[in-house]
């Protein structure tokens, strides 16, 4: 499924892909890359031209979210604590193997930090899932990667995350005021804090 809401051109992940959110010429998260003609297509579809793709923005370091960044000819920008993992290509902490696959070593121009902007997006840095989790949030919308999802559910963290910090993340971010939640799988939903309140509950804060 392709929607567009204002300024957000939302596509649904395939298999193993994360979702992909397309702010004007950049992208964020850009699925495992192990589907490149099916994701190239779906864009097109939704009147962007892959080509015209200047910046990805990943939400966190793990392959299912950055392995199609070596489709885009664009610079890369993650969170600093996340940054090296795909400098390196580091299949473990990125869990390429996970996916039967190896993550390429990639180039990192923008690592992003705490209160730095990506657009009209203010970058949340949400750890738990990974240490360079982040979100992306503008007042009204929050791209919320893997921290929260819209059954209330959250990323897992045995793959190099820690439960007290997704704690604190969740609990930042349910201060938010959040009306449309566009996770990084599963739909995409209004009535945001919702869902974010349902994450907090199954965390018992």
């Amino acid at each position: 499924m392709i929607q567009r809401f204002g300024d957000i051109i939302a596509v649904e992940g395939t298999l193993f892909d994360s979702n992909m959110y397309i702010l004007g010429d950049t992208i964020v998260d850009t699925g495992t890359g192990m589907n490149p003609d099916a994701l190239l297509a779906r864009m097109r579809g939704a009147g962007v031209n892959p080509s015209d793709i200047k910046h990805i923005v990943n939400t966190h370091c793990h392959f299912d979210h950055t392995g199609g960044n070596r489709l885009f000819d664009a610079d890369i920008a993650i969170h600093s604590l996340d940054a090296d993992a795909l400098r390196e290509g580091d299949d473990a902490r990125t869990v390429a193997y996970m996916f039967s696959a190896s993550m390429d070593a990639m180039d990192v121009a923008v690592e992003l930090g705490e209160g730095d902007f990506v657009g009209d997006f203010e970058v949340i840095h949400t750890p738990g899932h990974t240490p360079g989790c982040i979100c992306l949030y503008e007042g009204e919308s929050l791209i919320s990667g893997d921290t929260v999802f819209a059954d209330g559910g959250f990323g897992r963290v045995d793959v190099g995350g820690d439960i007290s910090e997704l704690a604190d993340s969740i609990r930042r971010l349910r201060r938010l005021d959040v009306e449309y939640l566009f996770p990084g799988h599963g739909p995409w939903v209004d009535n945001g804090s919702r869902h974010v309140e349902l994450a907090a509950s199954f965390l018992g804060l």
